[in-house]
């Protein structure tokens, strides 16, 4: 992501608008001639010579950024040719090595500046991909796993890795939860839920202890994720409902058998009675193996990393993934 600083010379007599663009910076020929206090004709002589010499490359210290500009009463958009740091330089010692100097030292400083917040961001990302890993891992030596539920959890690593490029827009350390909907959900019902549960129980087969309630935990469940605090909801987009209701549901455990496979088919049902189950390209937004593994994460987590489930759970299903 490019970025303009403001560059003035030692004198103060001189401002020129240096792009940050990767790891060096870019002028133009005009603000070359400004830096340097010459005109453009000598710029171009000195490129041409430092190109023609074979001293530096001009593909490799020349590029063409995009760049808006007042022509009469038009804004017009044209590609302006751009040179780095080593052509600015080369071009210094030529014409006026002092600011040349001077040039260089403040650029220095700030690539530095600008290594060592790209790290910090970066950093930020690594750590939250390695506390989702790091859940992976202890899930997986508290329990037992199959070959399709290992893989189920490495998918979630897969699926939830674009997600962790939002953390850049951010300077605290979470994911991001955006690209939500915020339209009026539409809430599953207790007796609605209550004859998936028999289909479910029908569908495999199972004893009267599927979907037996334990206590009344299964309607906090359901209501919960609606809940309001001084007229306000506390989760006020479908995702953040969708995800809240997955998570009541699996850790709250309010049936005698069948929590888990409950929970994804409630989820599934409300994705799919708030048109939030399909993408644009009619796939489902969430994987099968991806459902599987943030249910287990979820039955297997503790307390403390409900809110990193929740934001995975959101950033698999948001707008994102349309």
């Amino acid at each position: 992501m490019s970025q303009i600083e403001i560059y003035q010379t030692k004198d103060k007599q001189t401002q020129v608008e240096v792009r940050f663009e990767g790891d060096t910076v870019w002028l133009t020929q005009y603000q070359l001639a400004d830096l340097f206090e010459t005109d453009r004709t000598s710029i171009l002589r000195h490129l041409k010579n430092i190109y023609k010499t074979r001293e530096l490359i001009e593909s490799q210290t020349c590029a063409k950024f995009a760049q808006v500009q007042k022509e009469g009463n038009k804004t017009v958009k044209r590609d302006i040719l751009h040179y780095n740091l080593d052509a600015i330089i080369s071009v210094g010692y030529r014409v006026n090595s002092l600011r040349g100097t001077q040039f260089r030292q403040w650029v220095t400083k700030r690539l530095k500046d600008h290594f060592i917040q790209g790290y910090t961001i970066n950093v930020k990302r690594l750590k939250e991909l390695q506390q989702t890993i790091q859940l992976i891992s202890e899930v997986a030596e508290r329990r037992d796993m199959s070959g399709d539920e290992a893989k189920a959890l490495l998918h979630v690593v897969a699926d939830y890795a674009y997600a962790l490029d939002l953390l850049d827009d951010y300077d605290h350390q979470r994911i991001s939860v955006r690209h939500i909907t915020a339209a009026k959900a539409k809430r599953i019902e207790y007796e609605e839920a209550k004859k998936i549960i028999l289909q479910l129980r029908k569908r495999f087969n199972a004893s009267s202890l599927f979907g037996n309630k334990k206590d009344k935990s299964f309607e906090g469940s359901l209501n919960a994720v609606f809940q309001t605090f001084g007229g306000t909801e506390l989760y006020p987009s479908i995702e953040e409902k969708a995800a809240h209701l997955l998570y009541f549901l699996v850790k709250n455990h309010p049936f005698s058998d069948g929590n888990k496979r409950i929970a994804a088919a409630l989820f599934l049902w409300f994705l799919e009675k708030n048109s939030m189950l399909y993408s644009s390209d009619k796939k489902k937004r969430i994987g099968d193996n991806a459902l599987v593994a943030i249910i287990l994460l979820m039955a297997e987590s503790k307390p403390k990393e409900r809110e990193s489930l929740i934001r995975v759970v959101i950033n698999l299903i948001n707008k994102k993934n349309r």
